[in-house]
């Protein structure tokens, strides 16, 4: 069998390299371990010790990654979480990392010592998992205004903003449409815990506050600065913590902002014609987060008529016990907070859908996965067997499938591409694909009617099958892009990749070994 000259040739070596820098940008590390730094809370140990957060569009393998906490060593996340149960408060805590060393102070999280850091386990490859693969939730909202694309980014850059304050990173938000022109915006938050995520970027975040009917300041340009340290922000120390009903507490918060000059002057003028009644005024000033009353403020008589720049904000948290009724109020604050610093959306938003997947379902669908690929090809391959009767086919045929497979994937990942369950269906159409064109291959060389043809015509009316057959897949793909809002995305993209690295690379390579094999079986 003549398989030198199959696997060496030019087509063939075009083939190799193309592998060769698929599998160099997949990067596997099978033997991985450690757990990868998914996001830094702002304000927390790890922030205040140095630890960034790391960027959304950063590749796996080049997140930061912790391999000890206190000279023990951690390997995964159970690793982790129980070396965090070990910590008390104010405790001095090193963290070594595969890019630096720190010396962290822990912080009271929910009554339990915390860093402040969301990890995952070490991945073993740049593949960007979709959320499908590794559980979290994705929300689709709708402008409930149309639209230019000026406010889009506009809207776009307000979501972002308000991400970067509250100190997270692995959520993604882009902009998406459907066949019929729609405007839709897409959020993806990965892991658990994300209905605090999904009210800070979904709602409007129109904070107001008025005296008696006069607007004297709302929040963004209004605000100048806004406390978040915990000598200025905090559970209310002149409200404590009462029981409003058998099943109910309440807590409040409080923190400082400063006004502009322009706001200061507002709230001056409103405060002018009010009565004292007391120690304080006759109006208080009502504080509205998204049209809804959050607090009514007394103000001091002292305060009629001057312009005052620093003020404090307060508002309220419920629960069912004084804990959680604390940790709402905290909640609300840190939300109320990021509302100030980033202003208001420029439109309301609709929830269009919510899609919620568990990271150990997201874990069952990456071993289906696998599973799907492996049968996948191992039907084709018993299939075309059974068809040749000839191993000599067979196996080319296998490898190029192997080879598409991973040449699909590095192509993924150059391109920043998630693999979800979409995209895996785009994978399983390219093999498909792959192993007609194959076939068609196949056919037109062992064909008794071609005998009198050349190799190059038989290539050439092989190439013809094969080519009319990518255009039209690929214009088929053309409108997933845009149907569903954007949901069939990840199946177009991954099944456009795959037709064409097969076309452009694998096939040629496999026509040139498939010659060299057949002429070697009728010798």
């Amino acid at each position: 069998m003549n398989i030198r000259k199959a696997a060496f040739n030019f087509r063939s070596f075009i083939l190799f390299t193309a592998l060769l820098m698929s599998v160099f940008a997949i990067n596997p590390h099978f033997f991985n371990e450690g757990v990868s730094i998914r996001s830094v809370e702002y304000n927390s140990s790890a922030s205040i010790g140095g630890i960034t957060n790391p960027k959304p569009t950063s590749s796996p393998l080049s997140r930061e990654k912790i391999i000890a906490i206190n000279e023990v060593e951690i390997k995964n996340i159970a690793d982790y979480y129980g070396a965090q149960s070990s910590f008390s408060a104010d405790e001095p805590v090193s963290v070594k990392t595969n890019k630096n060393a720190y010396s962290l102070i822990t912080k009271l999280k929910d009554g339990k010592p915390d860093l402040g850091l969301t990890v995952v386990d070490a991945p073993t490859t740049n593949i960007k998992k979709g959320l499908d693969l590794q559980g979290g939730t994705r929300i689709i909202l709708e402008p409930e205004d149309k639209i230019s694309d000026d406010d889009m980014e506009i809207l776009l850059l307000n979501m972002n903003e308000r991400l970067n304050v509250f100190g997270l990173s692995d959520v993604t938000i882009r902009p998406t449409s459907d066949l019929e022109g729609n405007k839709y915006i897409m959020i993806e938050v990965a892991g658990e815990n994300s209905q605090e995520i999904i009210d800070l970027i979904s709602k409007q975040g129109k904070f107001e506050a008025k005296i008696g009917n006069t607007s004297v300041f709302r929040g963004g340009q209004d605000v100048t600065y806004v406390c978040r340290s915990a000598d200025c922000s905090g559970l209310s120390p002149f409200r404590a913590s009462q029981q409003s009903s058998e099943t109910e507490w309440a807590s409040t918060f409080q923190f400082s902002i400063a006004l502009s000059p322009s706001a200061a002057q507002s709230m001056a003028d409103a405060t002018k014609p009010l009565q004292v009644t007391g120690q304080y005024l006759s109006s208080p000033i009502s504080l509205y987060l998204d049209d809804q009353l959050v607090d009514q403020l007394q103000i001091g008589s002292d305060l009629r008529g001057r312009v005052v720049v620093d003020i404090a904000i307060s508002g309220p948290g419920l629960g069912r016990t004084r804990e959680e009724s604390q940790l709402a109020a905290l909640s609300n604050m840190k939300r109320l907070q990021t509302i100030l610093i980033t202003g208001s959306l420029p439109v309301k938003l609709s929830i269009v859908k919510v899609d919620s997947i568990s990271p150990v379902l997201g874990k069952t669908f990456v071993s289906n996965a696998i599973k799907m690929l492996l049968i996948a090809l191992a039907a084709v391959t018993a299939i075309i067997f059974l068809r040749y009767r000839k191993i000599a086919i067979v196996i080319p045929i296998f490898i190029t499938s192997l080879s598409e497979v991973t040449l699909t994937l590095g192509t993924m990942v150059l391109l920043g591409a998630n693999l979800d369950i979409a995209a895996i269906a785009g994978i399983l159409v390219a093999i498909g694909t792959g192993v007609n064109d194959q076939i068609v291959i196949m056919d037109e060389l062992t064909s008794k009617r071609n005998v009198e043809l050349s190799w190059i015509r038989r290539m050439k009316n092989a190439f013809f099958i094969i080519f009319a057959a990518y255009f039209t897949a690929v214009a088929s793909m053309i409108p997933l892009l845009f149907a569903g809002a954007g949901l069939l995305k990840g199946f177009a993209i991954t099944s456009i990749v795959g037709v064409t690295v097969g076309v452009l690379i694998t096939r040629p390579a496999f026509a040139s070994a498939a010659e060299e094999l057949y002429k070697d079986e009728n010798q």
